[in-house]
């Protein structure tokens, strides 16, 4: 049951704004002030009610609308304790309970450690394998071939919403994926006004983990229980995203992610440790073939995140019009967390995409859709302002406010890194056939989809 303290609208109304008064308070993405303004945006009946004061962060930690005791219980334990719970389990002699470690590091997170190294991307990730596996770790590896998968089944889906748009009422605009703290939101909140436009591909952090619990256990001879798989992400909101029901597998008793840790605890573990990047040796990324010729780092297109709306736009470009699309020109409107793309041919519009990021965009977005007023086929979501390097959990300065000296810093290294494509991507195009029977094999669907529902309390 929600306990509404100082407010007195209907019980649905006060979960919906304890949910974001929560995103906006706990995640530290908003001042309280921004966060009730926002809230008016999303439930223009609140407005009407004489007795409603603001939102505090008192009354949002008292509210289990939002976050479940056992949800609690489980992200509760999402910390550094528990990954140094198993590397101390590892060193004793009951070998039954020993743990293959691997960690997973997302390329939003590898910006954050070459700046705290003063090393470029490449050798900061070296670094940072080298301490990770100083400390008893036994695979890291790089998330992004986990994006490619993302990113290329957002490609096929949307192309199949496209075609079905004039008798499907729920297939454009499509909403990306990737981000859980949107997601949390349009399902929590936004219930059946979002949720059936939410694209299925999961996102790259649990593509990761079926991944490494399925592929890569198989391989190493491994069964999943027998893994405890690490995510080194930007953003806290990761941390929920691990916990989330679908992701469990019951028989088993196993989660495709067991922690997140963000790259700031990451940090904090080496000061633990009392080890300078100077004394620790580089060591080369794991691949989940082992030995591989891919070429180096690289990234996906896009400015801080993967580069959702690029690759789809280009893709849905010659997919759809045969036509080959090189450059995006963005065109900013409210801010340049709200930018939208256009494909023209001819003086007609084809393709018109948008990039909202960070909740104050977010809400004026579903405002305008609650107006029947989007003209998007296509919405990449952040909830972070910035994108994902912007994540918390690296890019927070004083007062809870972004660090933007830091953040530019860090989009100035994530750009230097090389683009590839990921339909070029020769591990991917392997992993289809070897790991997943084909592009649209059942298998297929059970490791790179999910389900978005309608989760509103009531």
């Amino acid at each position: 049951m929600c306990q509404t303290h100082s407010l007195s609208c209907t019980h649905l109304i006060n979960c919906g704004l304890h949910l974001l008064s929560c995103m906006c308070l706990v995640w530290g993405r908003m001042n309280e002030q921004i966060c009730f303004d926002n809230l008016i945006h999303a439930f223009p009946q609140v407005k009407e009610s004489t007795s409603v004061q603001q939102v505090l962060l008192s009354a949002c930690l008292s509210c289990d609308g939002c976050v479940s005791e056992d949800e609690g219980q489980r992200i509760s334990q999402q910390n550094l304790e528990e990954i140094n719970r198993v590397l101390a389990l590892n060193k004793k002699c009951d070998t039954s309970k020993h743990k293959i470690l691997v960690v997973s590091v997302c390329p939003q997170s590898l910006p954050f450690f070459a700046i705290k190294f003063q090393l470029d991307v490449p050798a900061a990730a070296k670094k940072l394998c080298g301490f990770l596996k100083s400390v008893g770790v036994h695979y890291v590896f790089d998330t992004t071939v986990a994006a490619s998968f993302s990113i290329l089944e957002s490609q096929r889906e949307f192309v199949q919403r496209y075609r079905r748009k004039h008798h499907d009422s729920n297939a454009m605009p499509m909403f990306t994926s990737s981000c859980p703290g949107w997601i949390r939101y349009a399902e929590r909140v936004l219930g059946s006004l979002v949720t059936p436009h939410i694209c299925t591909a999961r996102s790259p952090q649990q593509i990761m983990g079926s991944l490494v619990k399925d592929f890569f256990a198989r391989q190493q001879k491994l069964t999943p229980d027998q893994i405890f798989h690490v995510v080194v992400a930007p953003c806290f909101d990761k941390k929920l995203e691990a916990v989330r029901e679908e992701f469990y597998k019951s028989i088993l008793e196993i989660r495709d992610v067991d922690c997140v840790l963000t790259s700031g605890e990451i940090l904090h573990l080496m000061e633990q440790s009392k080890v300078t990047v100077e004394e620790v040796d580089s060591a080369p990324l794991d691949h989940v073939f082992g030995e591989t010729t891919d070429p180096g780092m690289t990234r996906h297109e896009g400015r801080g995140s993967e580069g959702f709306l690029e690759h789809i736009f280009k893709h849905a470009a010659k997919e759809l019009f045969g036509l080959d699309v090189q450059e995006i020109v963005y065109k900013t409107l409210r801010n340049r967390d709200f930018q939208e793309v256009a494909l023209e041919r001819d003086g007609e519009t084809l393709l018109q995409f948008a990039a909202v990021y960070g909740f104050r965009n977010i809400q004026t977005l579903v405002h305008r859709m609650r107006k029947g007023k989007v003209p998007y086929q296509l919405v990449e979501v952040l909830s972070c302002p910035g994108g994902c390097l912007s994540g918390r959990g690296q890019a927070e300065g004083e007062g809870g406010r972004p660090d933007r000296t830091l953040v530019q810093q860090m989009e100035e290294h994530y750009s230097s890194l090389p683009v590839r494509l990921p339909d070029t991507n020769p591990e991917v195009q392997r992993l289809y056939q070897d790991w997943l029977d084909g592009h649209d094999s059942p298998h297929a669907q059970q490791c790179l989809h999910t389900q978005y529902k309608i989760r509103l309390t009531v």
